[in-house]
């Protein structure tokens, strides 16, 4: 509502606050998002929200100012998928407790970093629905697609940075007479790592550019795609990076451990390669008119 935008948005764009988003869980596997446990019930005039979530992004920053909490509103009269709302939750409302905050590899990313939060009879008004009750599917669609293309940006600048540095570290350090990059095949890595950095790329463009010319829907084969292709394009860039550097490259005097977790946290993170995979097929078979429960015509 322009209500909320004005209150809780507008504050987040000027870069006085941030908000942090609630919806993986640490009891059941959220790659199934209809697991969620985590409910919130309308009572009167007021929403009240039980229930843990983790990996709660920026939840340790002190300026976070309000948490957008996706949680199970039981509704019989409605589909599985239209039985789970967005809420606005202030993050100094009484019952918001930060457990701790997590670390990924053992690297602590403070204060931007991932968090465990509860909610212990966590009351508010009715009026921090987001969209309605039962709309959080809807709204939560509708930010996927962007927000993949914007991971996978981030994993091809990662690659790009972990590319250039192993050149660096090859063509400046020498081993029995010669620069790194000129023993033990490494003309070949660079050379793979170019050719791999480029085709993840065009792909992210093309699915950023037919999102744009025909919308998300007509471009969910793409964003799939791309988002199972850069964070492991990144992961091999990085691992060759690494081993060019030898000890230095799994120390904290490099970004290439940061970017090695951030690979490998994507492969997980806003859906693990083989949902993805899995939604690539599925839309293949539909292309070519086919199902997952068509029978075959020959024996």
């Amino acid at each position: 509502t322009q209500e909320q935008q004005d209150k809780w948005l507008t504050p987040i764009l000027e870069g006085k606050t941030r908000s942090v988003f609630c919806m993986t869980e640490p009891d059941v596997a959220s790659s199934d998002a209809t697991n969620m446990q985590a409910t919130a019930v309308v009572d009167s005039d007021e929403i009240i929200i039980n229930g843990s979530k983790w990996w709660s992004s920026g939840l340790g920053d002190p300026a976070v100012d309000i948490l957008i909490v996706m949680a199970y509103t039981p509704d019989e009269t409605k589909d599985r998928h239209h039985q789970h709302s967005m809420v606005l939750v202030p993050a100094k409302t009484a019952g918001v407790n930060i457990e701790r905050m997590l670390k990924v590899f053992g690297d602590y990313d403070a204060p931007h970093g991932h968090g465990e939060v509860s909610f212990d009879n966590v009351r508010v008004p009715v009026s921090h629905f987001i969209g309605g009750p039962g709309m959080g599917f809807e709204i939560a669609q509708g930010r996927l697609g962007p927000g993949r293309i914007h991971h996978c940006m981030r994993c091809i600048g990662a690659a790009e940075k972990s590319l250039e540095l192993a050149v660096k570290r090859g063509m400046e350090r020498t081993a029995f007479g010669k620069p790194l990059l000129q023993l033990g095949g490494n003309f070949e890595r660079i050379a793979e790592a170019r050719i791999k950095i480029d085709q993840a790329r065009l792909l992210t463009l093309y699915a950023a550019q037919k999102m744009d010319a025909q919308g998300t829907k007509a471009a969910l084969t793409e964003i799939s795609a791309i988002k199972v292709v850069a964070p492991t394009v990144l992961q091999e860039v990085v691992d060759m990076a690494i081993q060019i550097h030898g000890g230095m490259g799994v120390c904290q005097d490099t970004m290439l451990p940061s970017f090695f977790a951030q690979a490998r946290a994507l492969r997980l993170a806003d859906g693990p390669d083989e949902v993805h995979k899995t939604m690539i097929a599925k839309l293949e078979l539909k292309r070519q008119g086919f199902s997952r429960s068509t029978k075959p015509t020959k024996a």
